[in-house]
């Protein structure tokens, strides 16, 4: 970037900036949402059956998912749904994710049995269209970013174009980034231990492809729900690279799904109408081949 447009850049991110704090807030965001972490997993099922989710979805005006589940069935039965999802008008984005039970959580990094499942699934698909992506994974230790399964299914991703969803921390981007340089990453709460804001920009800066999801991230808004100041300047700047998400990991999330949806609903309006429609939506549409969503069978209530 020039210099000429380094100074227009900072000088929109700073009258944008003045402009909220002199300005009224603006209504919170009403289009569509994106929802790019989602989990349908094993305790879920039964308490809220799809036609349950499905609902809680069109109410939140969320018209596409990223699902993945623990164990892959939940994802398989929200893929597998064709008629419910069109009427919903939900598009399910499947991932294919790496825990068939707890105890993967801890060592899937350097368990060849993952390797291979993960190779399976992909093979077989999805009655919604092939998996598009792999995740969401964690990783405790950031040393096992450097374990031989987790390099091996980077360069997977990189290869297939496939996104990775990865609950990490920082140190960890770089070094899952080592092993494939081009891999399409999106970080699952852009950092949940909290990473400083100038750590996350030096990261987008290095990396391109870099996406941050932003459910459970510390300090995005402040006491009254509302976009804290640093974290809008940072999208601002980086208007392509931020989605939203629910991470429904316990069902206490399901519960609460339509708040969470209404509170990031809040946050969103506090930007620019098209970076708001962006993060909600368009990056990740974009990322996933997406257009407009299509009009729902059902009309949202």
């Amino acid at each position: 970037m020039g210099k000429q447009q380094t100074l227009r850049r900072f000088a929109f991110v700073a009258l944008t900036t003045l402009g909220l704090v002199a300005g009224a807030r603006a209504e919170p965001y009403a289009g569509p949402l994106f929802d790019t972490h989602l989990h349908y997993n094993e305790e879920a099922v039964g308490p809220y059956p799809l036609a349950d989710v499905l609902g809680r979805m069109q109410r939140s005006g969320v018209r596409a998912i990223v699902a993945n589940s623990r164990p892959n069935d939940g994802t398989r039965a929200l893929a597998s749904a064709l008629d419910q999802t069109r009427a919903a008008g939900v598009t399910v984005v499947p991932f294919v994710r790496l825990y068939r039970n707890r105890a993967d959580y801890n060592g899937w990094f350097k368990d060849e049995s993952i390797h291979t499942m993960v190779l399976e699934q992909l093979a077989a698909g999805t009655p919604a269209g092939p998996f598009r992506g792999i995740g969401e994974f964690h990783l405790y230790e950031s040393a096992n970013a450097n374990g031989a399964v987790a390099r091996k299914l980077m360069q997977l991703a990189q290869a297939k174009g496939l996104a990775v969803l990865a609950h990490v921390d920082d140190d960890a981007i770089d070094l899952l980034l080592a092993h494939a340089p081009e891999a399409r990453l999106i970080w699952a709460h852009t950092g949940i231990g909290g990473a400083p804001v100038a750590r996350v920009r030096a990261l987008l800066l290095k990396y391109p492809k870099l996406m941050g999801e932003l459910s459970y991230r510390p300090d995005l808004t402040d006491a009254n729900g509302h976009l804290s100041a640093e974290w809008r300047t940072l999208m601002l700047e980086f208007p392509g690279r931020f989605l939203v998400g629910s991470d429904t990991w316990v069902n206490a999330r399901w519960d609460s799904y339509e708040t969470l949806m209404t509170q990031a609903r809040l946050w969103l309006g506090d930007l620019p109408p098209a970076v708001a429609k962006g993060i909600a939506w368009g990056n990740a549409a974009a990322l996933f081949g997406l257009g407009e969503p299509v009009e729902s069978k059902n009309k949202r209530p």
